[in-house]
């Protein structure tokens, strides 16, 4: 039970940290000569890295029965908007000046900003929606409005992917990871589908 209760503040701590080394780099220099190319980049990768790794709870916590995993599943997602947030901010501010036409130009214009801004858009209503409170206020649309996690995380990929448009072995390596958390997903849907119409025809059956 203790190491539960500092299972939290552990993943804290530990989300923490790619923000505690990018301010150190800052500090001593070692974003390299393009320090505002290093944090877009390094807070983009954040992003995505930690969005993944929500959605990786929910299979590891059904493969291995462990209940820690749902523990730390909304954590992770807020930092996963949180460095989302970071990852705009560096652009809006830094790369941009807050000159909104730039802006506007880039996201109409650029593809692959476009689907990040579209991704950003779509982790907002995740992020607001994430308290006890709205899961008890929404009820089952609760869960119908999370599923878009899923086109976000699609779109993140699809962000970097066109991003780095030569070596996407990166990219590539998150895409499978992806197809593989979303493949678990409709594994288990098609199995449940098939468990209640099995059920369907056992009550018919028997009626």
């Amino acid at each position: 039970m203790r190491v539960l209760r500092l299972l939290k503040p552990a993943v804290f701590v530990l989300c923490l940290v790619p923000l505690g080394l990018m301010v150190f780099d800052g500090v001593t220099g070692g974003l390299g000569v393009n320090p505002v190319e290093a944090i877009t980049h390094r807070t983009g990768d954040w992003t995505l890295r930690l969005l993944l790794v929500t959605l990786a709870m929910t299979p590891l916590r059904r493969l291995s029965g462990w209940g820690w995993p749902l523990r730390v599943r909304r954590m992770l997602g807020l930092f996963s908007f949180f460095y989302a947030c970071l990852h705009l901010l560096t652009y809006v501010w830094l790369d941009q000046f807050f000159d909104l036409w730039a802006i506007v130009e880039d996201v109409i214009e650029r593809p692959f900003i476009t689907v990040g801004m579209l991704a950003f858009v779509g982790l907002i209503p995740l992020a607001v929606t994430s308290t006890n409170g709205m899961m008890r206020r929404l009820g089952r649309r609760w869960k119908v409005l999370h599923r878009l996690v899923y086109a976000v995380a699609i779109l993140g990929v699809v962000h970097f992917w066109w991003l780095v448009k030569a070596d996407v072995r990166e990219p590539l390596l998150y895409a499978l990871i992806l197809a593989g958390l979303l493949g678990y997903r409709v594994v288990g849907y098609v199995r449940r589908l098939r468990r209640a119409r099995s059920s369907r025809l056992e009550t018919g059956a028997g009626a």
